[in-house]
């Protein structure tokens, strides 16, 4: 099966359109470049918490998927193609109300097994910083 990708990135766009947990949240990849990506997480009302506040479990949630996209993208393909989210922290800084989510993450460190990533989650209309996570990923 990985012969078919050429690096994490490809692997990224591949995944992140079929994954039942990743269109429950409606998220899109915007941009993957090495080290980088941005994703959307349209506002629905079936996300909130109350009134129109975005739910703290669906933001963390975000950080997750973009810990995950930051800490493939670019990369070398492992002989094993899994990985799984060893540690996440989120601070939140502000409510989302009633807006989409971008979802801005980064790689810091990628070893051959583990990266370090962090996530801002912010506000599509005015890009106010909503929380902010760190992350560490372990690929293959």
């Amino acid at each position: 099966m990985t012969t078919e990708f050429t690096d994490g990135s490809m692997v990224m766009r591949a995944l992140i359109p079929q994954s039942p947990f990743v269109a429950t949240l409606g998220i899109t990849l915007d941009d993957i470049s090495d080290g980088h990506a941005e994703l959307r997480m349209p506002f629905r009302p079936d996300l909130t918490t109350v009134g129109e506040m975005v739910h703290g479990g669906a933001l963390s949630a975000c950080a997750d998927i973009g810990v995950m996209a930051a800490a493939w993208s670019g990369r070398e393909i492992p002989a094993t193609l899994r990985g799984v989210t060893t540690s996440l922290s989120v601070t939140f800084v502000s409510p989302l109300i009633a807006a989409d989510l971008r979802i801005v993450a980064d790689r810091l460190y990628g070893g051959k097994r583990l990266c370090h990533c962090t996530v801002d989650l912010r506000s599509a209309t005015d890009d106010t910083l909503v929380a902010r996570a760190t992350g560490t990923y372990q690929v293959g």
